[in-house]
């Protein structure tokens, strides 16, 4: 039976070990979202995973929703992220980058010259507020994106993954899921069109079908992987028909031949609760290529999710901050530090080493910086 720290062959791509950096905001860049020596020498110190999904990449300026956030809509932002990827490499790692627009998760305050966030229909986040570049504030009712409007925005991506190619990166993540404008279109409670982008299955997979079939005209579809989110409620998403939907979905990017399907099975961001939660194994039955499981794994579950065939690949997330050298605490069965205080997690005060790539690595009867 494979294990968690096995190689594995995803496509043309020879990974060390199964153990995948989960994408996670950290909020180090500036206000001009490129990325930044700090953010090299993170991703380095955590290339003790066979695969880096790079934290979430806006691929245009209307759909940031959140502070110092790394882009890829500018060419000073791709050479920014050069020496990261590069750093990555270094370290024995192969990186992809994962490419985001918030949609309706996002606020005008972050792009006061282009207006309301947009979205598939015009619905509101019934929830928290936002925090924004002037503090807090309240979610706006966004904008529906017209149909122009969408297909400029099928663009956005492709030139994202353009540049990601001249950046060095391996591959790219789409990321469809957790309530950002991918996943606003492809849920029936966010998504209320009339036209050909809504209504029925097919017409809802439409934009993710578009936008997938743009970057393939860039990369092989070996290297572009999916990330869907079934269970979650984050960012005010569930919808009744649930089960059939991303059974649906993934369905439809099984004909691609992708590099992964990353699906957000675990329930640590909390669960919609319109039924029972999907499994990897539901995917396993309609999508044939490599699967990825991701949210609240820790070494004994994502060994099992190995050993079972449920998944070939686990993303693993929080415990990769106060962790850097994960891996290598899992190959020697070394205990993990403390999780990391949340409130270092996006930054803290002038310092932003401190809570990003200050955190100690393990050796056996020390601790070492």
């Amino acid at each position: 039976m494979p294990s968690l720290l096995d190689p594995f062959q995803m496509g043309d791509l020879s990974l060390k070990n199964r153990v995948v950096l989960a994408p996670m905001t950290r909020a180090r860049t500036g206000s001009d979202r490129v990325p930044t020596a700090l953010m090299a020498d993170y991703y380095r110190q955590r290339s003790g995973a066979g695969l880096i999904i790079t934290e979430a990449t806006v691929v245009s300026e209307v759909g940031i929703g959140w502070r110092d956030t790394p882009g890829l809509y500018n060419d000073a932002q791709a050479e920014g992220w050069k020496p990261v990827v590069e750093a990555i490499h270094e370290g024995g790692s192969l990186a992809f980058v994962q490419l985001w627009h918030c949609g309706r998760a996002s606020h005008s305050s972050f792009h006061p010259d282009l207006g309301l966030p947009v979205a598939p229909s015009a619905i509101a986040i019934n929830g928290d507020t936002i925090h924004t570049p002037n503090g807090k504030e309240p979610y706006q009712v966004p904008r529906a994106l017209t149909v122009e409007e969408i297909a400029a925005t099928v663009e956005d991506y492709k030139q994202a993954a353009i540049r990601a190619k001249a950046a060095g990166f391996d591959g790219i993540e789409i990321h469809a899921a957790n309530g950002y404008l991918i996943d606003e279109f492809l849920q029936s409670k966010t998504n209320h069109r009339d036209d050909a982008y809504g209504g029925s299955l097919d017409n809802r997979f439409r934009f993710l079908q578009e936008i997938t079939e743009a970057i393939l005209t860039v990369w092989p579809a070996n290297r572009v992987g999916v990330r869907l989110a079934p269970n979650g409620v984050f960012n005010d998403m569930g919808s009744p028909d649930y089960r059939e939907a991303f059974t649906y979905y993934a369905e439809r990017l099984n004909a691609y031949g992708l590099a992964y399907l990353h699906v957000m099975d675990g329930l640590a961001f909390g669960f919609h609760e319109l039924g029972e939660p999907m499994t990897l194994n539901e995917f396993r039955a309609v999508f044939s290529g490599p699967l990825m499981g991701n949210c609240g794994y820790t070494q004994e579950t994502a060994e099992a999710a190995i050993a079972e065939g449920q998944a070939d690949m686990i993303a693993i997330g929080r415990p990769f901050i106060a962790n850097p050298d994960l891996v290598e605490r899992f190959a020697n069965g070394w205990p993990l530090a403390p999780d990391a205080d949340p409130k270092v997690w996006n930054g803290n005060g002038d310092d932003l080493s401190k809570g990003y790539t200050d955190f100690p690595a393990y050796r056996e009867g020390a601790s070492v910086a």
